[in-house]
């Protein structure tokens, strides 16, 4: 699980050979200022040009040129809403790295407390990223389709579970039998990454879900691994399915509206 950490924590490792902090915006916006030591590992280049997760040997060679390696101690940030570092953080989690840390505020709330902030980009050497692939976090399509013992949470907004909004080539509506949270119900932006675990709990709570086999998905995953940062913040059994609702749109599965 991706343990949430303060400013505090970050500032007092900040120069430490082994403590990397991973800028998962994209490079403009890492460019336009980021942490002391931060790396820019976009989240988006997680991602194939059809949308889909990069097998894992393409992502360890990402993380591995980048500068993130064996023995980096890593604690990944963002912008609001937070999807790029919950996205990557389940990435770290998925190739098996039990130490995953996120700052717990955005990069704006870093700035706005008048914290040091750089501009010019890091470049560290090429290092080896070695995977230990955690295949329980990672839902597949078959697992999906065969829900009679998992609860699937759909993370899209209520338009488009309710199938008066589609994007895309994607089908009305949602997974049959899914419930519906919204993501940005579990943040508080500009400042913190989510809510405290006692409204995450409510809001669970609220949509009938009890701990068991849980699934998380959006369109294309990163919503959904935002809701699962949330959901394994209350240590409940969640698992990521990355292809979502646009890899069930793409296989022609039925749909609810």
């Amino acid at each position: 699980m991706a343990k949430l950490v303060s400013q505090d924590w970050v500032a007092e490792r900040l120069g430490q050979r082994e403590f990397i902090p991973v800028d998962a915006r994209r490079p403009m916006k890492y460019l336009s200022g980021h942490l002391p030591g931060a790396i820019n590992i976009p989240a988006y280049k997680a991602f194939g040009p059809d949308g889909r997760l990069l097998e894992p040997e393409s992502l360890v060679r990402l993380l591995g040129n980048t500068g993130l390696g064996d023995e980096s101690c890593a604690v990944i940030y963002d912008s609001p809403e937070g999807q790029n570092a919950a996205m990557m953080a389940w990435i770290l989690e998925y190739l098996g790295r039990t130490e995953v840390n996120v700052l717990d505020s955005f990069f704006e709330a870093w700035k706005a407390s008048g914290r040091e902030i750089l501009y010019k980009p890091v470049l560290m050497p090429k290092t080896t990223f070695t995977a230990h692939l955690n295949p329980f976090l990672r839902a597949t399509l078959d697992e999906v389709r065969d829900a009679r013992a998992i609860t699937l949470i759909d993370f899209r907004t209520p338009e488009e579970y309710s199938g008066t909004t589609t994007l895309g080539e994607d089908a009305a509506g949602h997974i049959p039998g899914a419930v519906n949270i919204v993501w940005r119900d579990l943040g508080l932006p500009p400042r913190r990454m989510l809510k405290p675990t006692t409204e995450l709990a409510q809001i669970v709570r609220a949509a009938g879900i009890e701990d068991g086999n849980i699934v998380a998905y959006c369109r294309s995953g990163p919503r959904a691994a935002l809701g699962y940062l949330a959901l394994s913040q209350l240590n409940l059994n969640v698992r990521l399915f990355d292809g979502s609702f646009a890899r069930w749109s793409q296989a022609g599965l039925p749909t609810e509206k």
